[in-house]
């Protein structure tokens, strides 16, 4: 079995730093840095288990975790072994998934 590898889109890598920004100008270091393990702790996840989070409805290719009440990752499997970081973003916000 091949290992499976993450890539990160340069919008998820933007938005990704855009929401930890956001912390810390709202809340604290702490706050970011468990954002940040829950982060790690997915991926590391996703490694295993590629298909952990559920397909949109809409667009099939592509899988939405959520992190935290606030915010989501969105992913798709490039091929077998290459998983795509696609975006991160905030669920109170108007995105059709």
């Amino acid at each position: 079995m091949k290992k499976i590898e993450i890539i990160w889109s340069p919008f998820a890598e933007e938005s990704y730093l855009l929401i930890l920004k956001y912390i810390l100008e709202n809340w604290n270091i702490k706050e970011a840095q468990d954002f940040e393990n829950k982060v790690e702790s997915l991926l590391e996840r996703l490694k295993i288990h590629k298909h952990l989070c559920p397909a949109s409805k809409i667009q099939k290719n592509l899988r939405r975790c959520v992190i935290t009440p606030q915010t989501s990752l969105i992913y798709q499997l490039k091929n077998d072994h290459i998983i795509e970081l696609v975006a991160f973003f905030d669920n109170r916000s108007n995105h059709k998934f």
